[in-house]
């Protein structure tokens, strides 16, 4: 068995995955064994060539491809990834993210010091090497209504500033899904990612989960790494519709049903008005007034595709 399981989900994105796997064994000390599990997510065939290509020559013999058939979004990537990973601790990855530093290592050793985390990540950085936000707040009708500074003043212990520099391991809602580690065992304890999600708040519905398990999210400062943040999901009127979605989704899970109302009904007011001054959210406030159904997800629209 391997001491991490790094798990790299690709669609259309070839170059991006090539570098993120690059710094992976760039940066990551000879000692610790791990392996890679690239997941291809049904991208075009000269697109998957491509990272074949690549992945074929690259020495690193604990390197897999495995490669969809549909494009199955963020969490059932992911989870297919799972199925062949064989470790004590899996790193879930986006391919638009270089390692600045040994970062398996480094949130290897704050899982294996403290039984009572169950999540941890690092500090992202852009490209010119700007700190950006690593951690956020679990989604609410609070936060979706007041705001998240109001958390922040609110209740500081429980919402600690995003925006701050922390030079120590701090307890957060959740890291960032762009790159974060579990134990496998606390991962399977508590379903792992919830596949009916395409896209969006995948890590805030498993840290909320893990929580209700008493196991802890943690940002470990000291692992650095570079997100090209969007690089690999264009933005556009459907992945801000997915958006809702998602989120409608998950405070319908962990609120209730009065509570998706609540906000639903808030919502569907906002973008109202918000189509008079920008058309293009008339087709958003369509969805939200049949109540954004996973039904309207981008899940649905995907085809089995031949990829011989």
């Amino acid at each position: 068995m391997f001491e991490i399981a790094a798990i790299i989900i690709n669609y259309n994105s070839s170059r991006l995955t090539q570098e993120c796997i690059e710094s992976i064994l760039k940066k990551t000390a000879t000692t610790v064994n791990f392996q890679i599990i690239v997941v291809d997510n049904c991208s075009e065939k000269d697109d998957f060539l491509k990272l074949k290509q690549f992945c074929d020559k690259v020495t690193f013999s604990n390197l897999q491809l495995v490669r969809s058939k549909i494009n199955t979004g963020f969490g059932a990537g992911n989870m297919l990834g799972v199925h062949y990973a064989s470790a004590k601790h899996i790193a879930f990855i986006n391919n638009d993210t270089v390692f600045l530093n040994d970062c398996l290592t480094i949130l290897m050793n704050a899982l294996q010091n403290d039984s009572s985390i169950g999540m941890v990540g690092g500090q992202s950085y852009k490209e010119d090497g700007t700190r950006m936000q690593a951690f956020d707040h679990f989604a609410s009708i609070t936060k979706e209504l007041l705001g998240r500074d109001f958390l922040e003043k609110a209740n500081p212990k429980r919402y600690p500033k995003r925006k701050a520099e922390y030079k120590t391991p701090t307890k957060v809602n959740y890291v960032q899904g762009s790159f974060m580690m579990v134990r496998n065992e606390d991962f399977n304890f508590v379903g792992g990612f919830d596949t009916n999600i395409f896209l969006y708040y995948e890590e805030t519905d498993l840290c909320k989960r893990l929580e209700k398990t008493n196991k802890s999210c943690y940002l470990i400062p000291d692992a650095h790494y570079i997100h090209y943040h969007g690089a690999s999901t264009p933005s556009s009127i459907y992945i801000k519709i997915e958006l809702k979605i998602s989120l409608l989704y998950i405070i319908r899970k962990h609120s209730g049903y009065l509570g998706y109302k609540f906000l639903l009904s808030y919502l569907q007011i906002q973008y109202f008005f918000k189509s008079f001054f920008k058309p293009k959210y008339w087709s958003l406030f369509k969805v939200l007034l049949v109540g954004a159904p996973l039904s309207k997800s981008l899940k649905i629209k995907q085809k089995l595709q031949n990829i011989n």
